[in-house]
């Protein structure tokens, strides 16, 4: 299989972690959808990342899409996403709120840091911000000094870590990462393994 994307998008990473996770080995074409748009736009219409191209030559687009394909892949007692019940309603909804996070993040990256000084809209950039702070903040609040739910590694963990450590790596000073400390412990407890630790954003 093809991971298309760079590990700095928490989406392509997120991908990139479960796939480690589960043992299911990748090439990857680290493309960015800034820069290699034409390439990006060959695996997505969109230019969008991730995609995944899968053995067969189908190509997945969408991380939350390319997830639940891999969670069918391995199966339902492997899947970090819980098949049913009320362990799945609690992943699903700390993943909503990770996501949307990482979703705002990005957009205050192109908003501060990509476009030019005088055409920033620091209303929309200063909302954006708000609402990332706030689901890193819902994060932060069902923290422990373990895993997310019921006590195991599950895709709330994996999407919360990826958020967090690209907050902490592109907006130091906006999002001040050190805010949430629970968020930065389980960060520090993930990076223990492989999948994190040679899937983090500082690496590219």
């Amino acid at each position: 299989m093809i991971l298309v994307g760079r590990y700095l998008s928490p989406f392509v990473r997120r991908v990139a972690v479960t796939m480690t996770l589960y043992g299911i080995p990748f090439e990857r074409r680290a493309l960015s959808a800034m820069k290699d748009g034409d390439a990006v736009r060959g695996f997505n219409p969109l230019g969008r990342v991730p995609a995944l191209v899968l053995d067969d030559g189908e190509t997945l687009i969408d991380s939350g899409a390319i997830l639940d394909y891999l969670d069918a892949s391995v199966g339902p007692e492997r899947a970090l996403t819980p098949a049913t019940g009320a362990a799945r309603r609690r992943v699903l909804r700390l993943v909503a709120l990770a996501t949307g996070a990482a979703e705002k993040s990005v957009a205050v990256v192109y908003e501060r840091q990509r476009r030019p000084a005088d055409k920033v809209h620091p209303e929309w950039a200063e909302k954006c911000e708000a609402q990332a702070r706030a689901g890193m903040t819902a994060l932060e609040n069902v923290a422990s000094d373990g895993w997310l739910v019921d006590g195991r590694l599950t895709q709330a963990d994996v999407s919360a870590v990826c958020v967090y450590d690209f907050a902490n790596v592109m907006l130091a000073g906006l999002l001040d990462a050190r805010a949430y400390p629970k968020l930065a412990a389980l960060a520090a407890r993930a990076s223990a393994l492989e999948a994190f630790a040679t899937t983090h954003p500082s690496r590219e």
